[in-house]
């Protein structure tokens, strides 16, 4: 005779914990209590639930468990960027990555085991994809990163920031990725703003509106190219939901987010996107949607095809887009020792979708 499985709590919100507790005829408030304990003071079983009574914690030792992605490597690059790589299954690990700032720090959260959509300039993408991760894998990298990194033994909180822009792309698995950003946001669970949790899209419309509806965070957009004849090389999903119809998904989302503006990341490919006409091109999406730049020098992997712009061309790009009024950043280069840099990520993944690992890159000239 099958038992049921385990509950695995690090993937439940509060509204999913309070079911759990109704089902074991527990009151609501007491899965506040172990939501606590689970996120806030990172207990890694109940029998470190002090204050909960003997008799719940062997209800909750019956039916659940808390259990994160397995550690099997973990490297910190010479700039302080340090990288895990989580096993979450037999055949599947993904990568989390902590970037350590003056006056912050993000923690960067993977949502699928490799990724369906095969943008040119990404590692990630070239390994192809195996399978969504869930809540309780998403959330684990948090509350991992957050017990390696001593928090819960009294000092400051070290993660800030937290932004989906690991492995996968978010909006093609909000069934978890909604959950694991409520429990971010939630008092009882980490206790971060709206404003600094950060989910990333190459475009998917539907998910945008879905994440708008449901937990409208902080939004930042692939974007990449100007035109639609660019970005359908460089961000395949464009063909589906091009330029149009992505502006009008961030007009939408502007109605709901934490910020009054859309961060559209542009990764910097010497020759292909860099050019001061295509910085121009970029000033009327700008007239459409409130937004900010964000210049990604790219970070190359093996046999990526591209190359890097240079720091005069970034700089050049960025002067047209400030001359005109626009917030523009440039992201430093972090963890490329350790290739933890945007882009770079690439986990352990069984491909499903049978996408060779030496993909033939197009020669991309604008």
């Amino acid at each position: 005779m099958k038992t049921n499985p385990a509950t695995n709590l690090l993937g439940l919100d509060a509204q999913g914990m309070e079911k759990l507790f109704a089902r074991l005829g527990e009151k609501p408030f007491r899965a506040r209590q172990v939501l606590k304990w689970i996120h806030r003071r990172g207990a890694a079983d109940f029998s470190a639930m002090s204050d909960i009574a003997k008799e719940l914690r062997a209800k909750l030792t019956a039916v659940a468990v808390i259990e994160p992605p397995v550690v099997v490597g973990d490297g910190t690059a010479a700039d302080g960027t340090r990288k895990w790589l989580l096993k979450v299954d037999g055949a599947n690990a993904v990568e989390a990555v902590f970037i350590p700032e003056d006056g912050r720090g993000t923690l960067c959260v993977s949502s699928q085991a490799g990724c369906t959509l095969d943008c040119a300039f990404c590692s990630t993408g070239k390994q192809g994809f195996n399978r969504n991760l869930s809540a309780a894998e998403i959330i684990g990298q948090l509350w991992l990163a957050n017990r390696a990194l001593g928090i819960h033994a009294g000092g400051a909180r070290a993660i800030s920031n937290v932004v989906f822009m690991g492995m996968g792309e978010p909006m093609l698995n909000l069934d978890a990725v909604i959950p694991a950003a409520r429990l971010m946001i939630d008092d009882n669970g980490y206790g971060l703003s709206r404003r600094r949790v950060t989910v990333s899209t190459s475009g998917v419309v539907p998910g945008m509106d879905r994440l708008a509806g449901e937990c409208p965070v902080a939004l930042a957009v692939s974007l990449h190219a100007a035109d639609d004849a660019l970005r359908d090389r460089l961000v395949p999903i464009n063909r589906k939901y091009p330029i149009r119809q992505l502006l009008a998904a961030c007009i939408r989302y502007l109605e709901r987010a934490p910020r009054d503006f859309i961060t559209f990341e542009y990764v910097m490919l010497d020759g292909v996107n860099d050019s001061d006409a295509q910085a121009k091109a970029l000033l009327g999406i700008a007239s459409q949607v409130r937004c900010k730049f964000n210049l990604i020098p790219f970070n190359p992997f093996p046999d990526s095809g591209f190359k890097r712009s240079s720091p005069e061309r970034i700089r050049r790009f960025a002067e047209v887009l400030q001359r005109a009024g626009l917030t523009v950043t440039t992201r430093k280069t972090r963890g490329e020792g350790i290739d933890a840099a945007c882009g770079q990520l690439a986990g352990e993944v069984t491909d499903r979708t049978r996408r060779s690992r030496t993909v033939a890159i197009t020669e991309l000239r604008a």
